[in-house]
């Protein structure tokens, strides 16, 4: 009797499966990634938007919000590299006041604007988002120029600059 009832729950369980209605499957659709293309599309960089949002498995599964957060983390990302190459630069070169100015806007764009950014998101009032990723724009491009005679500072602030225009593009094309 046991044995019958084993086989029985197992014949069960295999037919649940097999007609399992294919609305209870999160698959990647053509549609997923059109709406990463179309939201890229409305962005400056396009291309920077696309690598970096395909680049994250987050993505397929998101809506333009969490689209937003995954650039505001890349956003992060390269931030906080930046800052730590510019603190590495500074070890060499302590006198120089520019590199001192780009280190204080660095450290300003990790503890302030990018914590605002997910804060503002998650509480709805997009437009501080909006702003702190334009001011994350603003004080990469200004250490773009202030430092464009260190070697690899000046790319690493375009990379900045590039990929908070892509966050600050989509956070603007909320509802």
């Amino acid at each position: 009797m046991k044995n019958l009832m084993c086989i029985a729950a197992v014949v069960v369980f295999f037919i649940q499966t097999a007609f399992l209605p294919a609305s209870h499957c999160r698959v990647i659709l053509p549609t997923d990634v059109n709406f990463i293309v179309e939201t890229c599309r409305k962005t400056p960089n396009p291309t920077v938007c696309l690598s970096s949002l395909k680049s994250d498995p987050r993505s397929a599964h998101s809506d333009i919000y969490g689209l937003a957060v995954i650039m505001i983390d890349v956003v992060k990302a390269k931030s906080t590299a930046t800052q730590s190459k510019i603190k590495e630069v500074l070890k060499q070169h302590r006198g120089d006041k520019s590199l001192k100015d780009c280190a204080y806007s660095y450290r300003a764009v990790v503890e302030d604007d990018i914590p605002v950014a997910y804060e503002a998101i998650k509480l709805s009032r997009s437009m501080f988002a909006l702003e702190s990723m334009n001011d994350v724009v603003i004080e990469a491009n200004s250490c773009t120029r202030a430092v464009s005679y260190f070697p690899h500072l000046p790319h690493l602030n375009k990379v900045v600059a590039d990929v908070a225009s892509v966050a600050a593009a989509i956070i603007d094309a909320f509802p």
